[in-house]
């Protein structure tokens, strides 16, 4: 993670009105999205784009390389992944010659419109033990190993009873002759999706746990404990990121990841502040939600609860890389972005130009298209990532600006060709 991105520090500012769960986002198969670029758009070279010769191109390179480990085995991407690789990396006037000869730039559109959101993610730090102790008592779950899944098509969930069997640990399928039975209609309901996560009473699958009831230590002993906490508010926030690190007794970092997660539907914890009077829209951030919890210490557990969803972690290979994106690769602090790959093909590089958060001063940058999200839709939406720590935090948290964006696509290649 590049943190000598971060020139200068804010209030935190996360709004929880809408989860962005870019890393709780199954992963994307990149290639072949249908681009925001417009029939018959104007094409430019990257060095006419706004203050191109501004910008640290060398350190986007190191993005482009990280993407090119999953493009290099696509023909339109081999040739400038090969050329890519050989560049020296201290010579930023190579790589800029290098995106100006080798990309076209297109400028994103949506309808009428050729500006949209830009938002932050960025990584947790918490402080954690692999022991529980007076200091650490908060787990950190794995994948509880008495939790079922389920596929019911929607076509089928309002057919009363249905029967199921298992077909592996921890699956069922629907099966005429199982000799477990599934209600759909006891289950919450989740447009998002068909499976349904439960767990076993008797011959009868039952939703699974809530959050509250796992608060309340309903699947002590029946989930793997990955890591402990100090603090069940700062796990609340690395559920809601679904990544994060978690410094151990010895210094060292645990990088955990999401999982899996109990079937309920994510519900926010700020528009239910704002919904019950307690707070405003504009102070529905995540820091004014720990203000309000600092005054409101013995409604914590209330207040969490109102977000059914629990998200299952899995520990994460090493400790020094970022947390690997849809694309399959790890995310860089400042030059990955998550992205709809609808419209936006996983690996391209894009030229962000928005502004600094809570300021009118420019943010532009060469970054890349590496990661998705539940909340990210549409052409001109991205979600810049920051990094890890509360320094990433603080800009993660206050970003939500307008912002424009510009797809650089390998020359020849058009906008609508299979990527």
């Amino acid at each position: 993670m590049k943190q000598t991105l971060l020139k200068k520090s804010w209030p935190l500012w996360l709004a929880l009105l809408a989860l962005a769960g870019c890393t709780t986002t199954p992963s994307v198969t990149p290639g072949g999205p249908s681009t925001g670029i417009p029939a018959g758009a104007d094409s430019a070279s990257p060095a006419a784009l706004p203050s191109w010769n501004d910008q640290a191109i060398g350190d986007s390179l190191q993005g482009l390389r990280q993407s090119c480990r999953t493009l290099q085995k696509k023909p339109a991407w081999s040739g400038v992944c090969r050329e890519a690789g050989a560049l020296a990396d201290n010579d930023a006037d190579a790589a800029r010659r290098f995106f100006e000869n080798r990309f076209t730039a297109w400028k994103l559109r949506d309808g009428g419109r050729d500006s949209g959101l830009i938002t932050g993610y960025y990584e947790p730090l918490l402080n954690g033990s692999l022991n529980r102790s007076e200091r650490t008592p908060w787990p950190v779950y794995g994948v509880p190993r008495d939790m079922l899944s389920v596929d019911v098509p929607m076509s089928q969930r309002n057919r009363g009873t249905l029967r199921a069997k298992q077909a592996s640990p921890g699956r069922l399928v629907l099966a005429a002759g199982g000799n477990i039975e599934i209600n759909p209609a006891d289950f919450p309901a989740d447009p998002r999706g068909i499976r349904l996560k439960g767990r076993l009473s008797g011959s009868r699958l039952l939703p699974y746990f809530t959050r509250g009831q796992i608060n309340q230590g309903s699947i002590a002993g029946s989930a793997p404990v990955i890591a402990w906490v100090e603090d069940p508010v700062e796990l609340f926030f690395l559920q809601v990121q679904g990544s994060g690190r978690i410094q151990l007794d010895d210094g060292s970092f645990l990088h955990v990841g999401f999982a899996d997660q109990n079937g309920y539907p994510y519900q926010s914890i700020g528009k239910w502040l704002v919904d019950k009077g307690e707070m405003t829209l504009g102070q529905a951030s995540m820091q004014g939600i720990k203000d309000w919890l600092a005054k409101n210490p013995q409604r914590r557990d209330e207040l969490l609860a109102v977000n059914q969803s629990y998200i299952f972690f899995k520990p994460l290979p090493g400790d020094n890389g970022g947390p690997i994106g849809a694309l399959g690769v790890p995310l860089t602090g400042g030059y990955s972005i998550a992205v709809d790959p609808r419209y936006i093909p996983l690996g391209a590089p894009v030229y962000l130009s928005t502004t600094w958060p809570h300021s009118s001063e420019p943010l532009v940058r060469l970054v890349h298209a590496q990661d998705t999200g539940s909340a990210i839709k549409g052409a001109l939406r991205a979600d810049l990532f920051w990094g890890y720590g509360t320094e990433a935090g603080m800009y993660a948290g206050r970003m939500k600006q307008q912002g424009s964006l510009w797809l650089l696509l390998p020359k020849g290649v058009s906008p609508g060709a299979s990527l």
